[in-house]
């Protein structure tokens, strides 16, 4: 009863934010069970809110109207308002969603559930999931990429060093290959040929010919490649190196690292703005989230928030 309460109180304080300002700053704090709302524009503390236990990643809807947080623990999606923060609604039963996506399309919602070592395909007809498939895999099932023409998903797997595509029209296991030691984010490129997926015991970035099953290149990183951050130009990405405190550039045309940017902290998830100029990093290690300006590639801001945060997301963002 208390905790309904409260989520009535929030709601309350969150449509007074939401009126007041045209986005806020939505950080998952995964020890903590909350997500925590920053002022984008002065960095301050807005509101908290208390979510199912471990709260790892997060995502809009394809039509931008709702960010759903994942729940693993919690086996829930909680769904808010992208600008303000507020809690629209939730989704229970949803088996430990650990990563979840759409496929281009808009047809699939795939969720990763790492503890139980399965993917869950849902059908999506733009308002409703339905549990269409589970497909077993060998062992902690992490993070997810889809081809451009969404019938296909490919999957890490940190327990046992693979990297997997499912056929979604069919709803099957096409193949599984072995990769480097704890793959963990996992993105295409834009011209649909390679998946670069983070190796994160060890620091490079793993290049994948999906279409041929292989490894074609390993680029050079710093130490525990994690997750992937478009830039939102077509061209580069970020990969953040979560021991050796950076993030680097991956040029996605000529598959080279061309820059770094050094972030203490452990820097996990990224969001970058819709002008390319400024990037918000959560520091999974010391509970803080860092601002980036990118045209110096220097942190000008550390904002203190829960333990272990991780996703982060605001809705003024440049293009996925």
């Amino acid at each position: 009863m208390f905790r309904s309460f409260r989520r009535v109180v929030l709601s309350c304080v969150l449509l007074a934010i939401g009126s007041a300002q045209a986005n806020v700053v939505v950080v998952l704090n995964s020890r903590d069970a909350s997500v925590q709302l920053l002022d984008q524009a002065t960095f301050k503390d807005l509101a908290t809110i208390a979510v199912g236990k471990e709260p790892h990643h997060l995502m809009a809807t394809p039509d931008n109207k709702s960010l759903i947080v994942a729940s693993s623990v919690g086996n829930e999606l909680i769904f808010l308002d992208p600008k303000s923060g507020q809690v629209q609604r939730t989704i229970k039963n949803i088996p430990d969603p650990y990563q979840i996506g759409f496929s281009p399309d808009q047809k699939w919602f795939v969720s990763n559930s790492l503890r139980l070592d399965r993917v869950d395909l849902y059908k999506y007809d733009g308002a409703n999931m339905t549990l269409a498939k589970r497909i077993a895999l060998p062992k902690l099932p992490s993070h997810m990429a889809f081809n451009a023409a969404s019938n296909m998903a490919f999957i890490t797997q940190q327990g046992s060093d693979q990297v997997s595509a499912i056929d979604l029209a069919t709803q099957t296991l096409k193949w599984t290959i072995p990769v480097g030691k704890l793959p963990a984010g996992i993105a295409m490129t834009p011209d649909d040929k390679h998946l670069l997926v983070g190796i994160m015991g060890s620091d490079y970035v793993e290049v994948i010919d999906w279409r041929a099953q292989k490894t074609v290149k390993r680029i050079k990183t710093g130490q525990g490649a994690h997750n992937f951050r478009s830039a939102g130009d077509g061209r580069y990405t970020y990969v953040s190196n979560r021991v050796s405190n950076s993030i680097n550039i991956i040029d996605q045309t000529t598959l080279a690292n061309v820059g770094q940017i050094n972030v203490p902290g452990g820097p996990d998830c990224m969001e970058v703005s819709d002008d390319g100029k400024t990037m918000w990093v959560t520091l999974r290690w010391v509970k803080k989230v860092a601002v980036i300006d990118l045209t110096s590639r220097k942190v000008v801001k550390t904002i203190p928030v829960g333990r272990s945060p991780h996703g982060v997301f605001f809705f003024n963002s440049a293009q996925r």
